[in-house]
């Protein structure tokens, strides 16, 4: 899968993350790719960031069992719940969901304001299309509702798509 080129040849690459309230899975998410990024020596060449379709969360921290998950395993855990609206598509090279409910949404929003905004359809993917293998469900579903066990999983998840895409970033920036 190729990555969209940058929109700013002399800034740095900008991806978001995205799932419902920002706060269990995008942050995950956000803080194992800017890890793997910055492991890669493309911390200054990336910028990552997470937000939610809905505005239940905002300005709230990270779920306490997402937060707990990323420590266990060494990952940051700072982090501000924050919607995405669609002026960050004008400033965004790639827009990542995590399930293909917010995959729709952003749709929405990229047919509705992506024109003017300068943001095309193939900068809008799902996060673990970047996953090897990743089988016929590239969904990270929602832990929100369940265990300690279910942050485990999603955990796993997006570590292996966070590796896929760190990959495509070094031979995109790099190559």
């Amino acid at each position: 899968m190729s990555l969209p080129e940058p929109r700013d040849p002399a800034g740095p690459y900008r991806v978001s993350l995205v799932c419902l309230g920002n706060i269990c899975r995008s942050p995950m998410a956000e803080k194992v790719l800017a890890a793997d990024l910055e492991r890669a020596g493309l911390g200054d060449l990336v910028a990552v960031d997470s937000f939610g379709t809905g505005d239940w969360h905002v300005g709230g921290g990270m779920d306490p069992r997402a937060a707990s998950t990323l420590r266990v395993h060494g990952y940051l855990t700072d982090h501000t719940a924050r919607q995405f609206t669609p002026s960050l598509l004008a400033e965004r090279d790639l827009v990542l969901a995590l399930d293909l409910d917010n995959l729709e949404d952003l749709r929405t929003v990229v047919g509705e304001r992506g024109a003017e905004l300068g943001f095309s359809v193939d900068r809008l993917r799902l996060f673990r299309s970047f996953t090897p293998g990743a089988g016929p469900n590239p969904e990270v579903p929602d832990p929100y509702y369940g265990g300690d066990d279910g942050f485990t999983a999603v955990l796993n998840m997006v570590e292996s798509a966070a590796k896929g895409l760190t990959g495509e970033l070094v031979v995109r920036l790099r190559g």
